[in-house]
Parts: structure tokens; C-alpha cells; sequence
């Protein structure tokens, strides 16, 4: 088995995506040699659905050929939007049970993989059995053993398994990784990494009670023994899945699993503890904390360091979601989000000039009032850091370099960035994080907790 660290070690390529040393069984899809063109269907037909379709829309070669939901006015609407966004001379053929669509479907390449996260593992297991390649959405499952499952599954059948941590094909954190932290060092020793996603009360709000509570609309709803036997339960565990323990792992998992996983990528290393706190402080409730914080440690080659995460879902104060990773000489603030992505060189590091003169940093803004001042403690101010930015156009929509890495992978052109291996040593720990915080205690993270 490869391990993470030789993972993270064995290289990129920059404009093509990452190359993550990636094992063997991540060639091209045979069936694919004779045409570039690749045939495409959907399993889950909701937003996360119109997110990906609307990343998928300037990605030359695709053909969309099927799509699945429970919900009969989403697939409907799915296909729909496939049509007319094409101009497609046949209907997408519409399913609303995926097993059904894995079945039948002859005429497909690769399954997108959209639907809650209690259905990603047996969703995606069941595709890659019927010989189709799977592109499933992150978190990989709401359980450590379904996500070993899909592992298991791809290696066993062959085929591609990419898994929707979009940022490592992003590329403004390549390069940040690759060429700053990696070969030019501006950050120095990482000794520490802050990490937060403040969500609003009004965007965390239930969904759903438009169509639940209309008598007129419930026609077009799942019925209740669908529900029962998709596992879901009632409409509101429909449309609220994330909400609830045995469909999902709650916030830690739909919105900290993004940024939890460029920790664990930008220092080549899995945690070796976790500490947690949450609370349902105001969606009292709910089964799932409405807020959660944690404390990562990890063993790195510098000396160690840790990973503070925090996950709102009352409050946006404190700017949104980035990563931060702070080290000896700066400190790179980064961000799918262009605003949020600053870089700070501290007073007391070597010049930046030739980096700034070679392009590989801009000049920000003028550095922020001196230590010096009435107001100073001065036996413990630091002087201000300067501010620097990242050159050029590193900005594509999110999604769009990770699919685009999926499928040229397919064609045979590149490894793919994050295929299930890696994605679960990755995701691992991010399963003890609510534990730790019901227990109350620090779990330390042991081959039984990170291996599949």
C-alpha cells in the first residue's frame, strides 16, 4: 500500500492537475480508449446536482445519457436541463431507483454520484460493481466502514474512484502547496493551521416546509413507503438529511470535511489525536451540534504542529471559510474564494523581493500600524507582517478542475487527484471528531481509527 506521506511526496504537475503518485489501478478505463467522448450519468438530481451539471457545462466530450432520484420532479428537472443545455436529440433516460438505472444502462461510461451521504457508499460500490467509473461527492460516507467499503470497491473492480474534495484541483492551492510552501518555503516551519466555515442562522435553517406543508405539491413528493424504503423516513429526513446522526455526520462532516482534508494534504500527514467540543446552543433540537470545535495534533519532520477547526452554523462572524497555515516566517490564508487568500511575511523573515520581482507573489496592501503606539504592551507586540497576494488568474469555478481531472483520468491522460485511497486517509479522522466532542475526551488516532 502506498502510504499518505509517499503519497503527498511523489509529486505534481502543474496545468494538468495533481500527480499524486497514484497507484496502478488508476489507469484509463479501457472502454474509453476508441473515443474521447464520455458518457455520463447522475445518481442524486438536487442542488449538489446543479452544482456539478453547472461546473460540467464547459467541459467539452461529455454525454449525458441518465439520470436518477427518488424525487420524480427532480429527475424530471434534471433531464430537462440536460436537454435543453445541449440541445440533445434524446432525453436523458430518467430513473428513480439507481440500482434499476446501473442495470439497465448500457450505453454509460461514468456515474456521478450526487445523492445524501448515507447512500454515497452503497450508491457508489453498486456503480463500480456494474463496471462504471464513480465520481461521488464528498464526505465518502456517513460512517468510517462505508467509506472503507468504497476503497475496497475500487481497488477490487479496477475502476476509477475520484471523490469530491474539489480543492486538489484547484488552482490556486497547487501552486500555493507546490511552489510556496514546497519549494520556496515562505512559511518556514508550519507550527500551527486555523481553519473555520461560519454559516448564518438563516442559512442553516430547515429545509423543505414550502413543499411539505402544500397539499397541492404532495403529489409530487416521494410517498411514504418510498421514503421508507430508500431509508429516509419521513419528508422532513428527506429534505433535512444532514441533520440527522444515522444519515449524516452533521456539520463537522458536510462542511469542516472540506478543509479538515487540505490540512491533512498540505502537511502530508494524518493527525495523531483529536479533541472536540460542540453544542446545540441554539437549534436545540436538532441531533447534530449546531457547532463544533477541535484540536488536531500531528507529528510532522519540523517538530509538530496543530490544527484548530471551528464549524458555525449560528453566526457568520469572522470571515467566511479559509485555512490558514501559520509558520515561523508567514502565514498563507487561503481560500476557494479569491478575497479570503492573503499571504503574510513576517517582519523578521528573509526579503520576498526576488519572489515578488519573479512573479511568484504580488505586493498587498501597506502593513498595518506599528507595534510601537500609547495603546502598546510593548514588551509583547510583534511588528506588523506584510501583506502579499498570489499572481495571476488562479480562479476557475470550484468544481470544474476536479471534474475535468476525473475525466481526462478516464481518457488515460492523468492520475487522478483524489481517488477513495487517499480520500479516506484523509477523511479518517474527521469520523472521531464528533465522537471526541460526545465523549468529551481526546481520542488518539491509531490504525484502527485511519486504515481501511
Amino acid at each position: 500500500m502506498i502510504t499518505r506521506r509517499e503519497f503527498i511526496r511523489n509529486g505534481s504537475a502543474l496545468g494538468t492537475g495533481l500527480v499524486l503518485g497514484a497507484p496502478a489501478i488508476l489507469s484509463a478505463s479501457a472502454k474509453n480508449a476508441p473515443s474521447d467522448e464520455i458518457r455520463v450519468g447522475f445518481i442524486g438530481c438536487g442542488k449538489q446536482h446543479e452544482v456539478l451539471f453547472n461546473a460540467m457545462k464547459n467541459i467539452p466530450g461529455l454525454r449525458y445519457v441518465a439520470a436518477c432520484d427518488i424525487m420524480k420532479d427532480r429527475v424530471g428537472g434534471a433531464a430537462s436541463r440536460m436537454m435543453s443545455t445541449f440541445s440533445l436529440d434524446t432525453m436523458p433516460k430518467r430513473y428513480l431507483d439507481a440500482e434499476k438505472m446501473l442495470s439497465e444502462q448500457k450505453d454509460m461510461d461514468a456515474v456521478i454520484i450526487a445523492s445524501p451521504d448515507f447512500w454515497h457508499a452503497p450508491h457508489t460500490v453498486m456503480a463500480l460493481e456494474a463496471g462504471f467509473d464513480v465520481y461521488c461527492e464528498k464526505m465518502m460516507s456517513n460512517t468510517i466502514d462505508g467509506a472503507r467499503s468504497m476503497v475496497r470497491a475500487a481497488e477490487s473492480t479496477g475502476r476509477l474512484c475520484q471523490i469530491g474534495h474539489q480543492r486538489r484541483s484547484n488552482p490556486r492551492y497547487i501552486y500555493t502547496l507546490e511552489e510556496l510552501i514546497r519549494k520556496k518555503k515562505i512559511c518556514g516551519q508550519i507550527v500551527n493551521i486555523n481553519g473555520q466555515w461560519n454559516r448564518a442562522v438563516a442559512s442553516s435553517r430547515d429545509i423543505g416546509g414550502d413543499l411539505i406543508n402544500d397539499p397541492k405539491k404532495r403529489r409530487i413528493l416521494p410517498s411514504d413507503a418510498t421514503l421508507a424504503k430508500y431509508g429516509f423516513g419521513d419528508l422532513h429526513r428527506f429534505f433535512n438529511w444532514r441533520l440527522y446522526r444515522d444519515l449524516s455526520g452533521g456539520p463537522i462532516s458536510d462542511l469542516g470535511a472540506h478543509q479538515i482534508d487540505i490540512f491533512n494534504w498540505f502537511l502530508g500527514a494524518q493527525p495523531k489525536s483529536v479533541m472536540a467540543s460542540g453544542g446545540n446552543n441554539y437549534f436545540r433540537d436538532r441531533e447534530h451540534f449546531d457547532n463544533v470545535m477541535c484540536i488536531f495534533d500531528y507529528d510532522t519532520p519540523e517538530g509538530g504542529a496543530r490544527a484548530f477547526y471551528q464549524v458555525l452554523t449560528t453566526t457568520s462572524a469572522g470571515g467566511g471559510y479559509f485555512e490558514a497555515f501559520m509558520g515561523t516566517e508567514g502565514t498563507i490564508e487561503i481560500s476557494e474564494r479569491a478575497a479570503y487568500t492573503n499571504i503574510y511575511r513576517e517582519s523578521s523573515a528573509p526579503s520576498w523581493d526576488e519572489l515578488v520581482a519573479r512573479g511568484y507573489l504580488k505586493r498587498g496592501a501597506a502593513a498595518g500600524p506599528a507595534a510601537a503606539g500609547s495603546d502598546a504592551i510593548a514588551a509583547y507586540e510583534s511588528a506588523p507582517p506584510d501583506k502579499f497576494e498570489l499572481p495571476g488568474d488562479l480562479n476557475k469555478p470550484p468544481h470544474q478542475p476536479h471534474l475535468e481531472n476525473f475525466f481526462d483520468a478516464m481518457r488515460g491522460k492523468v492520475a487522478l487527484n483524489c481517488d477513495a485511497r487517499h480520500a479516506f486517509e484523509s477523511e479518517a479522522p474527521i469520523y472521531w471528531v464528533n465522537p471526541a466532542a460526545l465523549e468529551r475526551k481526546t481520542i488518539v488516532l491509531g490504525e484502527e481509527h485511519l486504515s481501511v
